[in-house]
């Protein structure tokens, strides 16, 4: 057998096709002591990141699961895994030997919180549980619940309700509405801060009348996750549970020997604490980041945690980490790569006190590319319409003259995409340009993502199946939604005429579930002529007969009490002590076959449907928009499904429970949540079209051609939330609060001129809010090639850029899942589709209820004769 210690590192790299940079070099061999690797963009942090781990395991012998390797997203952990994965498979084929990183510590941080707190290595051998999790949606669920909010409202000292939530909103956002959504919103925000700060309510010290109420909110909220005796925590307060773990662990800092914590720029103070917590022992932590693309303030993230790392190293681990800079940037063009550079240089970053700056010092990112072409280009300054048409056409152009081959190799960055619910300003006029030449866009957060056809589309058609929620008189955001159903309802309407199958399928579903509600009255019938009552003890010997006899049941429920194996199973339970009781009988009986997101599978075979599959699979111009729109539908449905009862039974169904429950409650909310700047980093940017996002949301990732659709965003100062951490004295040695808004205004642009591979576009409008300050001042110093003047022959061709890190397949849910239906294995692994889940449910399924039957008793029967 090889041994891979024949071969340098220097060998796998040539198989790979990668050469290293120095730096690059220098960083994946460093194994020894803390290391701080500044990360320019486009600079391969990723691939240096995978060699590094790989170093460790291969080459130094590191145990997988002695290596903590962490970062942002669900979607870069991912990356890293599977890239990691594929690597070490490269060398398993040289050597002949597998490596396992199954129990390695690879993931987000929430992620490897989640499992921290389950490690018998923190608790000398013992497994402990770790609390049931609820993320954003499941928290602010958790929150808007009605009458949990009024208990909250209650406990926090506030009088009124409705007053309550205008003092709220008007506290925290300065905004004048009595809306509980908001309210909602607004006390996450401020919980969440308090959570990652290790705030204790009780403890705080304040003159603040409002504050001390949400402070007693926050307690109240914090009792209610520990409660009938299950630990909950939301994704904040996970990361404080699993901090307090460790330090009660007097070995956890030499449980992992290397600690590698990637976009470091983005971490929050407890974060901080669990990294320099697990590696006191061993001391070998490396961070990787680059704090000119810190944009999550707003969700806890303290860049100072980056900018200040060499000096907390220093006085929590006693030793300076050696720092290396990953400045050469292979992504973009040259004139591209100097612009960013000369803008984010632009701001004032020098502190005070004349002692540094609040950036990390001597950064020089340099192009790997040397030519000098114009790559960087600007409209006609003009009135706001002109530009966008402008605009609009010279994207066209790149498409007709083959410089781009699809268009969703063009991106447009906004600050926001959304205002007031729908559409910002600039978002609203380049799409009425696009339109106006028939340019597919993708946009799905740019208003409501419900207020797309594909999603009027489901939800209509379920407003058919199961009925509209009668509102009666409703106003402000209730009336909006009223609308929105009543909307669907027509789109739904106007699809079932052009289709008699579709016509047919809602006619059999409505009927079903009637026949469902009638077999139900049928059995409260006779329970009443029995006198019996729900909750009575269910005896098959002398039930059975009764009920599957009941006057006017359909021939399913017959069969459903009249089932052998069942009635068995329940004289087993009846005679164990444990019985059934009649309720649970009748609702078996009235359940249906399907779920929500059965349902929606079941549409997805006729024709409106089947087109959207079709253009989504053309070998030439796919369109995968309304594909991908359908994807994120399911993760919606999902959810409702982890959320609240999965099983449709006729006393759910009885009396619009279930249509109040699912349209006005979870699918209300959900419509609100998306006037909100919500981001999603699993929105997919599909082929066809071009993707309009937001600057957020464009964070890691890379386009041949960005167009930043705003060059202006209003300073309006540091948050409420973050003066209030400030005043709490939680964190005093930050950036100053008069500047941190304009600090943060200036990474953002920076993060969105840094996007580009070939072609950054940029608009000069005439006007108000035409830009801001940094941009009108680097326009009036450079002479930028407008676009009626761009000579298209000197811009590269742009092609399908693949990333080679590596993908790695698994035999059971890859290769059989593509063999069994290619056309399957494309819906849910590529377009995000969540499967339904009900063929492993036996409840309310005939056919399933016999197997689940069939089974148990064949376990009584062998239990009995062992």
């Amino acid at each position: 057998m090889k041994q891979i210690i024949k071969h340098s590192i220097d060998y796998l790299w040539k198989k790979r096709k990668f050469t290293p940079t120095d730096n690059q070099r220098s960083a994946i061999l460093h194994t020894e002591g803390p290391l701080f690797l500044t990360a320019g963009p486009g600079s391969g942090k990723t691939r240096v990141l995978l060699w590094r781990t790989l170093n460790l395991i291969v080459y130094n012998s590191i145990n997988p699961k002695e290596i903590f390797l962490s970062t942002f997203t669900e979607k870069a952990a991912l990356q890293l895994k599977e890239g990691l994965k594929s690597l070490l498979a490269m060398v398993s084929n040289e050597t002949g030997k597998a490596f396992d990183i199954s129990k390695m510590s690879i993931g987000t941080v929430h992620s490897i919180c989640t499992s921290i707190l389950s490690d018998r290595r923190f608790t000398e051998g013992e497994r402990t549980h770790p609390p049931v999790i609820k993320d954003e949606l499941s928290q602010y669920f958790h929150l808007y619940k009605k009458s949990f909010w009024r208990e909250l409202i209650e406990a926090a000292g506030f009088d009124n309700e409705e007053l309550s939530q205008r003092t709220i909103n008007q506290y925290l956002s300065g905004r004048d509405s009595g809306s509980r959504h908001i309210a909602v919103v607004n006390c996450i925000s401020l919980f969440n801060r308090f959570s990652e700060e290790c705030i204790n309510p009780s403890s705080v010290k304040t003159t603040d009348t409002t504050l001390k109420k949400l402070l007693k909110a926050y307690k109240f909220y914090l009792d209610s996750l520990n409660s009938n005796h299950t630990k909950i925590a939301d994704l904040s307060l996970l990361q404080q549970y699993a901090h307090n773990h460790i330090t009660n662990f007097k070995n956890s800092g030499n449980v992992f020997k290397h600690i590698i914590i990637d976009e470091y720029q983005d971490t929050n103070s407890i974060q901080e604490k669990i990294f320099f917590e697990l590696a006191k022992g061993h001391k070998n932590i490396c961070i990787v980041g680059d704090d000119d693309q810190a944009l999550y303030r707003f969700r806890g993230a303290t860049v100072e945690n980056l900018v200040e790392f060499p000096e907390r190293c220093k006085n929590i681990l006693k030793i300076k980490p050696k720092r290396i800079d990953l400045n050469i940037n292979f992504r973009s063009k040259k004139k591209i790569v100097e612009y960013s550079q000369n803008f984010i240089t632009k701001t004032d970053w020098k502190k005070e006190n004349g002692k540094g700056e609040y950036r990390v010092s001597g950064k020089i990112i340099e192009s790997f590319s040397n030519d000098r072409l114009n790559t960087v280009i600007v409209s006609q300054h003009d009135k706001s319409h002109v530009v966008y048409l402008e605009i609009a056409k010279f994207i066209k152009k790149l498409k007709t003259s083959k410089k781009i081959h699809d268009y969703n190799q063009v991106a447009f960055l906004f600050p926001s995409i959304r205002n007031n619910g729908g559409p910002s300003a600039r978002v609203k006029g380049f799409m009425d340009a696009f339109n106006q030449l028939d340019i597919p866009y993708y946009a799905p957060r740019a208003g409501k993502f419900l207020n797309v056809e594909e999603a009027m589309a489901v939800f209509g058609l379920f407003l058919k199946i199961f009925g509209k929620p009668h509102l009666g008189k409703v106003s402000g955001g209730l009336l909006e939604f009223q609308l929105w159903m009543i909307n669907s309802k027509k789109f739904a309407e106007s699809l079932i005429s052009k289709d008699k199958y579709l016509s047919k399928f809602i006619e059999d579903r409505q009927s079903e579930i009637a026949t469902l509600l009638e077999d139900y009255e049928a059995f409260l019938n006779q329970i009443r002529r029995l006198k019996l009552k729900p909750e009575d003890d269910y005896i098959p010997e002398k039930m059975f007969k009764q009920f599957s006899e009941t006057p006017g049941i359909s021939t399913k429920a017959k069969k459903a009490v009249s089932s052998f194996y069942f009635n068995r199973i329940a004289s087993e339970r009846h005679k164990s002590g444990k019985p059934f009781t009649i309720k649970y009988i009748i609702n078996r009986a009235t359940a249906l076959d399907w779920n929500i997101l059965d349902l929606f599978y079941q549409l997805n075979g006729f024709k409106y449907f089947k087109d959207i599959y079709e253009k989504a699979s053309l070998e030439k111009d796919p369109d995968e928009g309304p594909i991908c729109n359908l994807g994120l539908i399911t993760q919606y449905l999902s959810r409702f499904l982890d959320e609240y009862p999965p099983i449709l039974t006729a006393p759910f169904l009885k009396e619009d429970k279930f249509i109040n429950l699912f349209f006005l409650s979870y699918v209300y909310a959900l419509y609100r949540l998306q006037e909100s700047e919500y981001e999603d980093e699993k929105d997919p940017f599909p082929k066809g079209r071009v993707s309009f996002m937001t600057i957020h949301q464009a964070k890691g990732l890379e386009f041949p051609v960005v167009v930043l659709g705003s060059v202006f965003k209003t300073d309006r100062g540091p948050t409420k939330v973050e003066q209030i951490i400030r005043k709490l004295n939680v964190q005093n040695d930050g950036e100053p609060l008069d500047k941190i808004s304009s600090f943060d205004i200036s990474r953002m642009f920076y993060v969105a001129l840094s996007r580009p591979q070939n072609l950054l576009v940029m608009p000069k409008y005439k006007g108000p809010s035409c830009a801001s300050e940094s941009f009108k001042n680097i326009f009036i110093e450079n002479k930028f090639v407008e676009i009626k003047d761009f000579d298209f022959g000197h811009l590269q061709k742009s092609e399908i850029k693949n990333e080679d890190l590596g993908d790695t397949y698994s035999f059971t849910s890859d290769y059989l899942q593509y063999k069994k239906c290619p056309r399957q294995y494309m819906v849910f692994r590529k377009y995000g589709f969540v499967p339904s889940r009900s063929q492993t449910m036996f409840f309310g399924s005939l056919v399933h209820q016999t197997i689940e039957d069939l089974h148990n008793f064949l376990i009584t029967q062998y239990k009995k004769n062992d």
